[in-house]
């Protein structure tokens, strides 16, 4: 691999996530893919580009070879373990998903990366990630107010990831589904106060290893923390050619509403919404924006790790901030 003036981007599992960020790195003029790195045979992974595999244990010997590398491991067991371990000697980005634990996993990369000189941007997608960002600029803007957000109907990546590795679960999707009486609500701003359970469904559809014990996955399923045990949960169980026929897309989106005043009965109301083809690939595109920008931290000096609301928006374009506030300001 020779080094080019594009940015050197390495992909750390070949999921659907990393399928996803191979096409966007296509998309972006400035931006190369140096190479995916698999726990699988290389030989066993078949790249849409036909880029080179490798194994993660060659990963170290590349070190001078590649600029950021995108973690597209799953956040239940792979990137607690392998995210620190990695932000010791690459900048990285990845899109830790499990709420309740974003502040140590924050710690933990914080400490890696400063240990490395490196920039670590974590828990990058659009939830968290841009939602994140859309949740504070509405609550800004106006101080005085609630803010509401909703998902789906759609595709839970993580959520799913977490399901399949429950023993006895042979493969499984989940869908998240707003419960329209409270979106309703919410739009009409009235404010109300909804529990998490309140304002969605979790769905999940699952195939079942052969023998397994079916009271026991959908006890666990449905009693697993930060997942579903605040939710009303289905499990719902189905054969593997159902599962290919009728789940195999994975669309999403949502919606973040902010209701509140300005002055005494003056009303405002902001609602941001996405709808989406593909949650993954457009997740992969919120993933190579901020490589890019963790590169151009880096060579300006930064080290640690980030969040979302530390990266100005100008890094995540390919253009100059002379031209972006030209053209879109």
């Amino acid at each position: 691999m020779e080094k080019t003036q594009k940015i050197q981007i390495g992909i750390v599992g070949y999921g659907n996530i990393g399928r996803g960020v191979e096409c966007a790195i296509s998309k972006n003029v400035d931006t190369e893919l140096a190479g995916i790195f698999t726990r699988r045979d290389p030989a066993s992974v078949q790249s849409v580009s036909g880029a080179k595999s490798y194994r993660m244990e060659e990963l170290a010997s590349l070190k001078d070879k590649i600029d950021v590398l995108i973690l597209c491991g799953g956040s239940a067991t792979d990137l607690p373990e392998q995210g620190p371990e990695l932000a010791q000697n690459f900048c990285t980005i990845d899109s830790f998903d499990t709420h309740a634990k974003i502040p140590e996993y924050f710690e933990a990369m914080d400490k890696a990366a400063l240990a490395g000189g490196n920039v670590s941007i974590i828990s990058v997608g659009w939830d968290p990630g841009l939602f994140s960002l859309l949740r504070t600029y509405a609550e800004a803007a106006i101080p005085d107010g609630n803010t509401y957000t909703f998902w789906g109907k759609g595709v839970s990546q993580g959520h799913s990831d977490a399901i399949r590795r429950v023993e006895g679960v042979k493969n499984a999707i989940q869908y998240t589904v707003p419960i329209e009486a409270a979106v309703d609500a919410v739009r009409s701003g009235v404010q109300p106060e909804l529990t998490t359970r309140a304002k969605h469904l979790r769905e999940c559809y699952v195939v079942l290893e052969e023998g397994a014990d079916e009271e026991k996955v959908r006890r666990t399923i449905c009693e697993m923390p930060n997942y579903f045990s605040d939710y009303d949960t289905t499990v719902t169980y189905i054969s593997e050619e159902e599962l290919a026929a009728n789940h195999s897309k994975m669309p999403h989106g949502g919606f973040v509403i902010r209701s509140g005043e300005t002055s005494a009965d003056t009303k405002q109301l902001i609602e941001f919404s996405l709808q989406l083809d593909s949650n993954p690939e457009f997740t992969a595109g919120v993933l190579v924006a901020y490589a890019r920008a963790a590169y151009k931290m880096k060579e300006k000096g930064a080290t640690g790790a980030r969040s979302v609301f530390d990266v100005a928006p100008t890094y995540l374009m390919s253009e100059s901030a002379a031209d972006l506030r030209k053209r879109v300001l």
